[in-house]
């Protein structure tokens, strides 16, 4: 199968101090991957290295001619500035700004498929709330409808089901499977194990560099987890900047 994703060497931080080191390694197109890791292991860094907002400082990250437009970018709900003043049914229809653009008008067509999305993660009702007023699972699901619009072929989630309720997590977990029958490549940082391994076929445990990558069960072991714990333990942070390769060489 072909790859989605290729990373090669790939190397990311901030201030030119490394939080993803040497990952190198193929996403087949259509996979269902989770990325797990102690806290601290780049997660959150590599995937905003995939979806385009940190660019690397070394190695290179190729997306298969995908171009942003192609990407669904599921942040942790915590970047969200909830004081920020939109309505649920607004919010939901950034989603379609690949499609309308910034300043596109909402037509009945893009007001419907609006309506589907919120009624698919079961927000019927909420369209004039502030998006302020709403529950952490509510927001969570607020962010699934707005995957739902972009309608693209590489989703990336970051922390999907983080800090939300049993009863969220298995109608957004019925979303996911969908894209993944739907022959979307997904990926989705987490920390649930017992999930990861009733959900998830393959598995890449980070600690700052790869330590195993593969079917989630010869991922998930405890020597393997052991291993990171202890990488994560021993990197450096106050190691030397690394040099940054030439913009040439940057997805």
């Amino acid at each position: 199968m072909s790859a989605q994703i290729s990373f090669r060497d790939v190397t990311l931080g901030y201030d030119r101090h490394p939080a993803v080191h040497h990952l190198s390694g193929d996403v087949s197109c259509g996979a269902l991957l989770a990325v797990v890791g102690p806290n601290g292991a780049g997660k959150s860094t590599l995937f905003c290295g995939i979806a385009g907002i940190l660019k690397p400082l070394s190695g290179a990250i190729d997306l298969g001619g995908l171009d942003n437009r192609d990407i669904a970018y599921l942040p942790q709900s915590v970047d969200i500035d909830r004081s920020f003043p939109i309505s649920v049914f607004d919010f939901v229809g950034t989603g379609l700004w690949r499609v309308t653009g910034f300043f596109g008008g909402m037509g009945p067509r893009e007001r419907d498929r609006i309506a589907q999305a919120l009624a698919a993660v079961g927000l019927n009702g909420f369209e004039n709330r502030n998006i302020g007023t709403l529950s952490g699972g509510q927001m969570q699901r607020l962010l699934f409808a707005r995957v739902l619009l972009q309608d693209a072929r590489l989703i990336v989630l970051d922390e999907p089901f983080n800090a939300i309720d049993a009863r969220t997590a298995a109608d957004l977990l019925v979303l996911v499977k969908r894209w993944h029958e739907e022959k979307r490549t997904v990926l989705a940082a987490l920390h649930d194990f017992d999930l990861v391994r009733a959900n998830f076929p393959e598995t890449l445990l980070l600690a700052r560099g790869p330590v195993a990558w593969g079917a989630t069960a010869q991922v998930l072991t405890p020597e393997n987890l052991t291993e990171a714990r202890r990488m994560c333990e021993a990197f450096d942070d106050s190691a030397a900047a690394c040099a940054v390769d030439t913009p040439s060489q940057a997805a």
